[in-house]
């Protein structure tokens, strides 16, 4: 009888380690997304400057840390244990607001945030950022800058238009391209990208591989968490309306979405 108790107690604490450890494998890494800022106005895609200072103050307040992106990759592959109160930033795209705006919140919280550009616009479009602004950014350590396709396709709807030789050979170039012109400007490695639109498949994902990224990042919500897919690290896109309560429980739902399936966005 003492015998088949000490198993039983055995198998409870053995038990209750493993819920315990499933736990914390379960608690991901909100990872936000966002693209363009305003000093008053906002839009679909854009955050006011009161908005985003809300948010980061937020953050602050509630003893959230901000790690690079690198570190959750870590993360993902089991380089690294998921430390509590984590978050990551990104923003997509690579309109001048990031410099005008957010590049002050960002020395002034002392945060690290990851920009994905895509270079076609860079120092041409008169809504984009220069490279020399990039370059600056990069020059503070805090802005880590990878790819987000060489001109920001819609590939679903490249994939309908180009036959099927063409298409492949198009998907590469925007890989390719992106990731070299990166690198020219801005002399570091590219080795990660976000997907344009938030379209990606398992065809997209092996064309990325192919030519050199070794993580790519989603747009459908959810938690990056040890052994997600590397291709498809889930991010959180952050409106103008979530501020206080509603930005808390933005990153609650996150965490309670284990899977990252939240309908997929622009």
């Amino acid at each position: 009888m003492p015998r088949l108790l000490a198993s039983l107690v055995l198998m409870f604490l053995l038990t209750s380690v493993a819920i315990r450890a499933q736990d914390m494998e379960g608690d991901g890494i909100p990872i936000l997304v966002y693209h363009r800022f305003d000093a008053a106005k906002p839009g679909a895609t854009t955050i006011t400057t009161a908005a985003l200072e809300s948010q980061l103050a937020w953050l602050a307040l509630h003893h959230y840390t901000v790690i690079p992106v690198a570190t959750v990759i870590e993360t993902v592959t089991g380089l690294r244990q998921k430390t509590p109160n984590t978050i990551a930033i990104t923003v997509d795209d690579g309109h001048a607001s990031v410099f005008t705006i957010l590049f002050a919140m960002v020395q002034k919280y002392h945060i690290p945030i990851t920009l994905f550009i895509y270079p076609s616009a860079i120092s041409n479009a008169p809504y984009a950022l220069t490279w020399e602004q990039l370059r600056q950014m990069k020059a503070s350590g805090l802005v880590d800058i990878q790819a987000h396709t060489y001109w920001h396709p819609d590939f679903r709807r490249e994939k309908r238009r180009l036959p099927p030789m063409e298409y492949e050979k198009f998907v590469d170039a925007q890989f390719h391209r992106s990731k070299a012109v990166l690198e020219q400007h801005l002399g570091s490695p590219v080795t990660s990208m976000a997907w344009p639109y938030g379209i990606y498949d398992r065809d997209l994902e092996q064309a990325a591989s192919r030519a050199g990224y070794s993580s790519a990042f989603a747009y459908a919500g959810g938690v990056a968490r040890k052994g997600s897919d590397l291709l498809a690290i889930p991010r959180i896109p952050v409106a103008e309306h979530t501020q206080g309560d509603a930005f808390a429980a933005l990153l609650k739902g996150a965490q309670a979405n284990r899977n990252g399936n939240a309908p997929n966005h622009n």
